[in-house]
């Protein structure tokens, strides 16, 4: 019971501690946005824009967790976030666009891997070769 109450009460100063840091990356974006206008925001719309993105990215989380339960994965993937992204059009061709890079850089650096055992595997077996002469 007692190590029920404290995980609760750990899960809970981590949602504080997610609520806190999501706040403030939001006032630091309204200040910026209200340097740029010209026109400040109230510490009560701050407050409101923070909770409504807290809400948000928790929908988001949970949605992101059934796609991929969905499809019977216990992982989430980019298919994901692109299913998730699929209302905003702008949103989605970017997330392809840094997804599609993502893999591209991945696929090279397999191949230069590859490249650089296979050279490695060549040093070696000449190696083996001269040493089996001698």
């Amino acid at each position: 019971m007692a190590e029920e109450e404290a995980e609760e009460q750990q899960r809970f100063s981590y949602q504080q501690r997610l609520r806190a840091a999501v706040h403030y990356t939001v006032a630091a974006l309204c200040q910026e946005v209200a340097s740029d206008k010209g026109m400040p925001f109230s510490k009560q719309s701050v407050a409101a824009v923070s909770e409504v993105t807290f809400r948000q990215c928790e929908n988001f989380a949970k949605d992101l967790e059934m796609f991929a339960r969905h499809a019977r994965r216990s992982t989430i993937n980019t298919e994901d976030v692109k299913l998730l992204a699929r209302r905003s059009n702008s949103l989605l061709k970017y997330i392809t666009e840094k997804s599609e890079e993502i893999a591209q850089f991945n696929t090279e650096q397999k191949a230069k891997k590859k490249k650089k055992l296979e050279e490695g595997n060549k040093t070696l077996e000449a190696a083996e070769v001269v040493e089996s002469e001698s």
